[in-house]
């Protein structure tokens, strides 16, 4: 795999779509969780998927139960906390593991791209996010405290 336009997703709705529906750009790639210390960054993340959504910008959340046990729902149950409690508009895709043995091939693939501290490939918390560029390729890692407003520099080169 070179590019994330070689993957597909699972909507949280069920439905598959391949990732080259995006083709063109940027994406922001997050592991979530609904019951986290940091779940309040869904906020920032839908705010940053309303200024720069226009200018090509995505945001996908991928909700993940991994990491404290901190999004035991269903994926319908998720996508309802999502719009009700933060107003999520952006994609959210189904439910997936982000590390260990099972984890989704596409998260795989971002944590070899971008390694974490010490050159880490692991996952270790909820609200980790990828930025992807207009050209499918992994700019840059952030770690979970990260606020989503930090990153606005950042993707705006990435729309440049």
């Amino acid at each position: 795999m070179t590019s994330i336009y070689d993957f597909e997703a699972r909507q949280i709705d069920g439905t598959t779509v391949s990732l080259e529906k995006f083709k063109g750009k940027a994406l922001l790639i997050v592991n979530t969780a609904s019951a986290c210390g940091f779940t309040p960054q869904f906020g920032g993340l839908e705010e940053l998927h309303k200024t720069y959504g226009k200018k090509g910008l995505v945001v996908l959340g991928f909700p993940c139960n991994q990491f404290g046990a901190q999004d035991p729902g269903s994926n319908d149950e998720i996508a309802q906390f999502c719009q009700l409690n933060w107003g999520v508009s952006f994609p959210m895709m189904a439910k997936i593991d982000v590390k260990g043995p099972a984890a989704d091939p596409l998260f795989q693939w971002l944590t070899t791209e971008a390694p974490g501290l010490l050159g880490s490939t692991t996952i270790k918390w909820n609200f980790t996010k990828f930025l992807v560029g207009k050209d499918g390729t992994v700019l840059k890692r952030y770690a979970p405290n990260d606020e989503p407003a930090k990153l606005a520099k950042d993707i705006e080169a990435a729309l440049a």
